[in-house]
């Protein structure tokens, strides 16, 4: 998942910052808001988004003291440029520097020491001396680039790490201190990428290097840069008059405001939500693993006795908790009463999140027409693949053939239940729907999915996962936990090497829920990126190192986390993305990995990944009784790949209107006009819900995607990028997935091609090198089972 904010030359920053993709999951399947949010190194994108890129929303149905510095023995080391010279907010100009550890030169960030006492004078300190080098390079600049786009990178990736060092901790390790400490601090940051992205010495510069007569003998990647650089200059503001842009930049700072309070607020609505259960009839029906994680909910709220089998229990809107009961609780009641709270966070008192989103379209409108736009859908797709039109055209085709399926769907749903003696038969709504899809599910397919949980334990699929990367691109994935700190003891190190044994990446993987200080979703994100001109040794690329974040259900006694299958999933998902990352062969900084990807190609890896979650041998390969060491029954298997199609048109639906919604909320709707926003929400809904919402749901005012994360005009991504996917794993289907050798060759064709080339390529040139054609949406129907549907 790009992150909204500055956009112009900041992208870089912002890329940078931004890639912090913080790529995440789309907001359908049975589990919670991924986040990606990702970045295209402009320098207007300095702010963080929340997938890697956040991915779609699931949520359906989802120390280290520096005189101590642990030093790694790899090759991978930040640059030089990490030598900070502050001079502000100490009693000497030297105490920033020793007494802080965002100053350091370190080998990895010291995610272990950094505490809220150091964001406002690191940060501080980091951007005083960035406008000194800012206002070097100004007077010096020259359109070559060793005399401009390298000092350029050099000042993005300083500020891109630091600020993503403390982004991520209040990812991770919320606290009300280290908010504080942004807040303070965010303002002066977002001026100074607003002064970077409206350099007109540097835009100057870059235009002269497109109308110089070496334009053409330069290099595919370095021509994107440059076109990159122009147009995100321009959306940046760098061509508006003084009034217009100063304006422009007041617009800039109060979103950049407005944004950090919406995803606060969510977080602390969904924190507040807690139902204290103490007879065990209220929760009937919810498995030994749900039971037991809301058990340890009631032993960290005070309950020092809570036990799974004898409770108290207490019940939450963290996912993993909300899902169990919306799947299975066969209390009516509770289902209804955990539903209604969930569709309403953040919607009342001091957390209503309802005037914010007001002004959030308010200020993007009055963005778009300040660069001269109709809409701020059409600044979103200045820098996408797909244009408004195009966008619309996709999401109205798919929806044309998930329409019928969804209505059988529930169809079917009615039937089953009146079957089986429901009184609400006849009358079923939202809180009805996951719970009596699970029983249908379980009856169609015999698959009970928490019964699948012992199977799937995190160190085999893990495992699993790692033998796939081996098998489809020939490289070694390796344990170096102690090699750099962490923010949490849950959090493990790993080292990517290449067939010669050599390391080409790192990344962190932080897999459980800790709902008092952790972000909801699943995301991936960039620490560093792979960078030529930021080698430590002068020679080869600073490797890159990313990290994955999960909120799957933790491990409950001495159990292993024992997963869901959609669990599985995410992690193959935010895997995939974190792929795109490490493994690029691009030494343009600017354009390596994630970075300077179009949004709407982005989530490619992430979606193709999931794919291999129904690859016999990779499921077979991971499927064990944590236990036992049974293997999962062929049958089972089986069983899993029928039902991958169950209920698709409603799951497609589901995206389908978070996309549609984003598209109207940032095109036809007029802010302060005679429709709300609410309204917008129940006319998209008519004909993407086949049960309308309540009137009291209050969605919106929880959809971090669009207005705190970096999809604003962009949810259509994930359907945009599954097209693009599934005609990709479609390869491999071609080749012959039997076919041990011929998958090899098609996997090491994708790494050549879509992992390696980063966004030194436009992507659809990208993807035709890779698939020898343009793609088509004809596998992604034939996956989703609504191919036939589509041809009518």
């Amino acid at each position: 998942m790009r992150r909204s904010g500055v956009v112009g030359a900041l992208l870089i920053a912002n890329m940078l910052l931004a890639t912090r993709l913080t790529l995440t999951l789309p907001v359908s399947r049975s589990i919670p808001p991924r986040l990606l949010s990702r970045t295209s190194c402009s320098l207007s994108r300095l702010k963080h988004f929340p997938k890697s890129h956040p991915c779609p929303l699931w949520s359906s149905s989802f120390s280290f003291c520096l005189s101590t510095l642990r030093k790694s023995t790899s090759p991978l080391r930040a640059s030089s440029s990490f030598s900070y010279s502050p001079f502000m907010a100490a009693s000497s100009p030297n105490d920033v520097v020793e007494a802080n550890p965002l100053l350091q030169n370190f080998d990895f960030p010291p995610f272990d020491v950094v505490e809220p006492k150091h964001v406002r004078p690191g940060i501080r300190a980091l951007l005083g001396e960035l406008e000194r080098e800012l206002e070097d390079l100004e007077r010096n600049v020259e359109p070559s680039w060793s005399k401009l786009v390298e000092p350029l990178e050099k000042i993005v990736d300083r500020l891109s790490v630091v600020w993503g060092i403390v982004n991520h901790l209040k990812a991770v390790k919320d606290s009300s201190e280290l908010r504080s400490a942004i807040e303070d601090v965010q303002a002066e940051k977002v001026k100074f990428q607003l002064r970077l992205g409206q350099s007109k010495p540097i835009y100057n510069a870059f235009k002269a290097i497109q109308e110089s007569p070496d334009w053409q003998t330069l290099s595919d990647a370095r021509r994107r840069i440059v076109e990159s650089q122009i147009k995100e200059a321009v959306l940046n503001g760098v061509s508006l008059e003084d009034d217009k842009r100063e304006s422009f930049n007041k617009i800039e700072q109060e979103l950049e405001k407005l944004s950090q309070k919406f995803g606060e607020n969510v977080l602390d609505a969904t924190k507040k939500f807690e139902k204290l259960i103490t007879d065990k009839k209220e929760i009937e029906g919810l498995p030994a693993t749900a039971l037991g994680l809301a058990a340890q909910s009631a032993v960290s709220k005070g309950h020092e006795n809570a036990t799974a089998e004898n409770g108290p229990w207490v019940i939450t809107l963290d996912a993993p908790s909300f899902i169990a009961v919306m799947q299975h609780a066969r209390n009516r009641s509770l289902r209804e009463e955990i539903y209604r709270a969930y569709v309403s966070r953040a919607s009342s008192g001091d957390l209503d999140n309802t005037e914010i989103i007001n002004q959030i379209l308010k200020l993007r409108l009055e963005k778009a027409r300040l660069l001269n736009y109709n809409n701020y859908a059409e600044v979103s797709m200045a820098t996408k693949m797909a244009t408004v039109d195009k966008a619309e055209q996709l999401l109205e085709k798919l929806r044309r053939a998930s329409w019928d399926p969804a209505v059988q769907d529930i169809e079917d749903l009615k039937e089953f239940s009146k079957s089986q003696g429901a009184s609400e038969a006849s009358d079923l709504t939202h809180w009805d729907i996951s719970f009596w899809s699970e029983r249908l599910r379980e009856s169609k397919y015999d698959i009970n999915e928490e019964e699948l949980r012992p199977f799937f334990s995190l160190p085999k699929v893990m495992d699993g996962l790692f033998n796939l990367a081996k098998s489809l691109f020939g490289i070694e994935i390796e344990p170096a936990d102690g090699v750099a700190p962490v923010w949490n003891n849950d959090v493990k190190f790993f080292r990517v090497k290449d067939p010669s044994g050599s390391p080409i990446a790192y990344f962190y993987f932080d897999p459980y829920s800790r709902p008092a200080e952790k972000r909801q979703g699943a995301w991936m994100d960039e620490v560093f990126a792979r960078s030529r001109i930021l080698s430590r040794d002068g020679t080869s690329a600073r490797l890159p190192v990313a990290h994955m974040v999960c909120n799957q259900t933790p491990p409950v006694g001495n159990k292993p986390s024992l997963m869901t299958f959609r669990e599985v999933e995410t992690v193959f998902h935010e895997f995939g993305h974190a792929l795109q990352h490490m493994l690029t062969k691009q030494d343009e900084g600017l354009v390596a990995g994630i970075r300077g990807i179009e949004w709407d190609a982005v989530e490619l890896p992430s979606q193709f990944m999931e794919n291999w979650c129904y690859h016999r041998e990779t499921l077979m390969g991971i499927a064990k009784h944590f236990e036992t060491g049974e293997s999962l029954p062929e049958e089972v298997y089986l069983k899993l790949v029928a039902a991958r199609t169950f209920r698709a048109g409603s799951l497609s639906l589901r995206q389908l209107k978070f996309a549609c919604l984003d598209l109207e909320l940032h095109t036809k709707y007029v802010p302060g006009g005679p429709e709300s926003i609410y309204d917008v929400d129940r006319r998209v809904s008519e004909k993407t819900q086949v049960i309308p919402p309540l009137p009291e749901d209050r969605f919106l005012c929880s959809f971090s995607h669009i207005f705190a994360g970096g999809y604003a005009a962009g949810y259509y991504s994930y359907k945009w990028a599954e097209v693009l996917s599934a005609d990709a794993f479609s390869a491999f289907e071609d080749a012959g997935l039997d076919n041990d050798e011929a998958v090899k060759e098609t996997g090491h064709k994708f790494r050549e091609t879509i992992l390696a080339l980063g966004g030194g390529k436009a992507p659809l040139d990208v993807f035709v090198e890779f698939r020898g054609r343009e793609p088509t949406p004809d596998a992604l129907l034939r996956h989703n089972g609504l191919l036939p549907v589509a041809a009518l």
